[in-house]
């Protein structure tokens, strides 16, 4: 007997509940990492447990290396677990170095975090290097009792683990590209946002006032620097990993527009600073006074409506050319203003290349 099929309403309501499960799960890749890091843990505590001793006495440490392998990259895992590993083996010869001199006491313990702090910093470490004070503390006090078996358990657990949890990586390889379109996506708004409220301050006859210029001002540095640190992630996770090839295209796409968004990051910066810091009641001589200020405003909205039109590194076109003419107009006023004034208008100039290069770099293929 066949089973029937779903009634067209409840099977598009099943695959979309499927495909929005699907869109979290990409756009949260902690979740994955999670799950990477939980199979990870429990494979590493089985081989600790079925090794010989003395390794099966201490098998907690297994997973210990695993969650190390699993919480990165394929490539960081890599490299951040031998240099955990190398942390540890640091940390276990101060340990049992101080060990040949002093008796365990406060002054052997003072000594030994003291010496491994400083080895902590050796630059080979890199972010690992914490591991060589838990790694002598360990083996100063926890492997007093068996100071060879101890301390070849520990380093050889927390590399067999690191071997597991790099294996799992290999097979379920991170490769965040959603998250870090959303977090681009939020720069790019951000971005034509604040251009958007410089345009606003503007629309009027008269300059804004420093406080009425600080409430349209934003605070893009969070955003940039979060957008900046998911763009590298899904860069490094390409690396080494076998589902790059299939997304190559995607990869390649998402890192330039993240070099586009740079740029143009920068570019609102200077445009920023600027508008906000010449064009204010406070100040005698304006940046752009009331012949230049609407032909700003509107090379302003244009280049926000190019940075809203993104996809991918590129503007649309149509959005383009506006911004190419508005800033045309503004660039022949500039020049007609300087020839019948004594003032050189030097932010004016600035403000019409700085759009410019921000033209450019959503322009280019």
């Amino acid at each position: 007997m066949t089973t029937p099929a779903l009634p067209a309403p409840r099977a598009t309501r099943a695959r979309g509940l499927a495909a929005a499960a699907l869109r979290q799960w990409h756009l949260h890749p902690r979740w994955a990492m999670a799950l990477r890091g939980a199979v990870a843990a429990a494979v590493a505590w089985v081989v600790g447990i079925v090794l010989p001793q003395p390794f099966s006495d201490y098998p907690y440490y297994a997973p210990l290396g695993a969650v190390v392998a699993t919480t990165s990259t394929v490539a960081r895992s890599v490299r951040e677990s031998f240099q955990a590993v190398g942390a540890i083996v640091v940390g276990a010869l101060v340990a049992r170095g101080v060990d040949l001199v002093l008796a365990p006491s406060a002054l052997s313990i003072a000594l030994v975090v003291a010496v491994a702090i400083l080895v902590a910093g050796w630059g080979l470490l890199g972010d690992m290097g914490s591991w060589a004070v838990t790694s002598a503390l360990f083996v100063l006090i926890i492997g007093n009792a068996d100071k060879v078996g101890y301390m070849g358990a520990y380093i050889g657990l927390v590399l067999v683990g690191s071997l597991v949890g790099i294996g799992i990586n290999l097979l379920f390889p991170p490769l965040p590209l959603a998250a870090s379109d959303v977090d681009l996506d939020r720069l790019k708004d951000a971005l034509a946002d604040q251009l958007d409220h410089l345009a606003d301050g503007l629309d009027s006859d008269v300059a804004p006032s420093p406080e009425e210029w600080d409430e349209r001002r934003l605070h893009l540095g969070p955003v940039v620097d979060r957008s900046q640190r998911s763009a590298e992630q899904a860069r490094e996770a390409a690396h080494i990993n076998r589902r790059a090839r299939r997304y190559a295209e995607a990869t390649r796409a998402q890192g330039s527009q993240a070099a586009a968004l740079g740029v143009t990051s920068s570019v609102v910066g200077d445009l920023t600073r600027l508008v906000t810091g010449w064009e204010r009641q406070d100040l005698d001589d304006l940046a752009f006074g009331e012949s230049l200020r609407p032909l700003v405003r509107d090379a302003l909205r244009a280049y926000a409506d190019a940075v809203r039109s993104t996809a991918g590194a590129l503007a649309e076109p149509e959005a383009l050319d506006r911004v190419r003419d508005t800033t045309e107009r503004l660039r022949r006023a500039v020049r007609d203003v300087r020839s019948g004034a004594d003032e050189d208008y030097f932010v004016a100039g600035a403000t019409v290349l700085a759009i410019r290069r921000g033209v450019a770099a959503l322009g280019e293929e």
